[in-house]
């Protein structure tokens, strides 16, 4: 069952190396027990620009689709490893993170400032690479669905 409560980030552009990443774009996602909507956010960095949009807040009503998407993706988190040290190394290889936060769940990929230090101890499988595709697919949809 899909938490209640929880928050998550996706980002496009975790790569770095001397110089930190440069997003392409940040989508959020929270949802609180006390309302039957997810409160979207999306930053855009048009390409050629350097820094990404203001965010534009977006809603999108919890219905039993959506929640069956929430559901899967709090199911595959908890079944995919990060890499170890964070920031290490892009063990998906797809340039983007994600930060999820819950009761019952912690999971973040990519570390806070994005990877481009080192490898990582801990590589992804091809079902962990296919099923973190498939967890970025899941938010994406949730992102394009709200209004």
């Amino acid at each position: 069952m899909a938490p209640s409560e929880f928050s998550l980030r996706l980002q496009h552009g975790i790569t770095g190396g001397f110089a930190p990443p440069t997003p392409s774009a940040i989508h959020t996602v929270t949802k609180t027990p006390t309302i039957n909507t997810l409160q979207i956010s999306s930053a855009i960095r048009p390409h050629g620009t350097p820094s990404l949009q203001d965010a534009l807040p977006k809603q999108l009503s919890v219905d039993e689709p959506t929640e069956a998407l929430v559901d899967e993706l709090h199911t595959i988190l908890k079944s995919i490893p990060t890499e170890s040290p964070p920031g290490s190394e892009d063990i998906y290889g797809l340039d983007t993170s994600i930060a999820y936060g819950s009761d019952d769940l912690q999971w973040q990929n990519g570390g806070p400032r994005g990877c481009g230090g080192g490898e990582s101890f801990v590589k992804a499988t091809d079902e962990d690479k296919a099923k973190f595709k498939r967890a970025v697919e899941i938010i994406t949809h949730l992102v394009e669905k709200s209004q």
